[in-house]
């Protein structure tokens, strides 16, 4: 996090040398290319105003928060780097070249703080880390503003990483509990702009799922369709934003009783489902998490419609539950009673009561959604899993019935289905905006949308 601006180049044994005569040559004969127009971040007043409601929260003690350091994947490859949630949130900056920068909230007076960026500024013309240095250097991985730019783009006042030396003592985001619960719980909440964004990201995952049906014949054909059907959805990710907002479950059979599901390595067989569950990241960094499970033949069984049409009516019911002033648990216990009563209606459980029916359910029904998938996941419990639903909370309603192939207790013709329904919505005044409803849910509605565009 300290790290003084001038370090040893990352080069590798297989880089050429460099003579004096040509880094001579390297330093002169550059045009000046200052980023263009009005590059101030569409999202900085309202960081701004994140940094103040944070700021009241901790009067008088510095806060530090990271952005997060670049990880090796292999050997000198690093893995895609994405900044950390809340240094995202409190300065708007979403990029892969934010790796290694810190927001500082000095304390500014009894109450106030100074926000202060540190920053690896852009690679200057003159030394060798623009052409050479593999891992910052403008070349190889692409321009980052200069000071005075990023400045500019977020109104906060910017020093390069390390040239103030090591950072005083502060809170650490990255390792003080009460401040990292703090962020968390300070993001329970969406403003209006955040809620464009998880819609955006909402359409662009509905696109991503009508590209894999389309996709489904070729799938069906590849020996690991599992993985086409992941690129595919991977493709339509890349295109319209950041990349995936978390890795794509692509589950077929029995594979879709396995709750993360990501090998994605298995064929697929038209008489099974795939459990599809995927989200598109915007370049703003809000995901959607959506599942739907879907019949590869285009058409359900009698058995799969029956499972699918349970977990769907219990899906109904924790939608029903959700409203302002409800506990944040009411949507899961909803439709946890439809699943148990479903399940006794079976005799696959001899009563309704209990908690017998999470054999079949395994996990919560929904989570809270935004930045993170699991978004706000540092929150602590009387402020979201103890808590209440508020206007402007987004978050999953998601019930299950994962029926394993090896489970005795089940009759033979339920073993092996997996089933989830997972949608996105928005707490309003009245109650819930399904987001997500762009995509079927309904068996029939289902069939209908992926004949059309198989062409059946």
């Amino acid at each position: 996090m300290n790290e003084p601006a001038a370090t040893a180049l990352r080069t590798v044994s297989h880089d050429l040398p460099v003579t004096p005569e040509f880094e001579r040559f390297m330093a002169g004969g550059w045009a000046a290319t200052p980023l263009p127009g009005d590059i101030r971040l569409p999202v900085a007043d309202l960081a701004a105003a994140r940094r103040a409601k944070l700021s009241a929260r901790f009067p008088g003690e510095r806060l530090i928060v990271p952005a997060g350091e670049l990880t090796v994947r292999s050997n000198d490859c690093d893995h895609r780097f994405r900044p950390h949630s809340a240094y995202a949130w409190l300065t708007g900056l979403t990029g892969e070249e934010q790796a290694g920068h810190v927001l500082v909230m000095e304390p500014d007076g009894p109450l106030g703080h100074e926000a202060v960026l540190h920053l690896r500024p852009r690679s200057p013309r003159v030394g060798e880390e623009f052409y050479r240095d593999r891992r910052y250097g403008e070349f190889w991985v692409g321009r980052r503003p200069d000071l005075a730019e990023a400045e500019r783009m977020t109104g906060i006042r910017c020093t390069a990483l390390g040239d103030p030396g090591p950072l005083p003592p502060g809170r650490d985001a990255s390792t003080d509990s009460e401040l990292a619960s703090v962020l968390s719980e300070l993001r329970l909440v969406k403003d209006v702009w955040e809620v464009e964004q998880l819609q955006l990201a909402v359409d662009h995952t509905t696109a991503g799922f009508e590209d894999v049906v389309r996709a489904l014949p070729r799938a069906l054909a590849h020996p690991r369709g599992e993985r086409w059907i992941e690129g595919v959805f991977g493709l339509r990710a890349r295109a319209e934003g950041n990349g995936t907002g978390y890795e794509t479950i692509a589950a077929s059979g029995a594979h879709a009783c396995v709750l993360h599901w990501i090998r994605n390595d298995g064929p697929l067989d038209p008489a099974e489902l795939l459990l599809l569950d995927a989200g598109v990241e915007t370049d703003t960094l809000y995901t959607a998490d959506i599942t739907r499970t879907l019949p590869l033949s285009g058409r359900f069984s009698p058995v799969q419609r029956q499972v699918y049409e349970l977990v769907l009516a219990a899906q109904e019911a924790g939608i029903a539950a959700l409203k302002p002033g409800a506990s944040f648990r009411d949507f899961h216990r909803a439709g946890m009673r439809v699943i148990a009563e479903g399940l006794a209606d079976w005799g696959v459980l001899k009563s309704a009561e209990g908690d017998f029916h999470r054999r079949y359910t395994l996990c919560s029904s929904g989570h809270m959604l935004g930045l993170d998938v699991h978004d706000c996941a540092q929150a602590r419990a009387d402020a979201y899993l103890d808590g209440v639903l508020e206007e402007g909370q987004v978050l999953t309603v998601e019930p299950g019935l994962y029926l394993q192939p090896d489970d005795e207790t089940l009759p033979p013709e339920l073993r092996g289905i997996g089933v989830r329904i997972e949608d996105d919505l928005v707490i309003t005044a009245e109650g819930a905006r399904l987001m997500s409803g762009a995509l079927p849910r309904t068996p029939d509605a289902i069939e209908a949308w992926m004949g059309e565009l198989l062409g059946g």
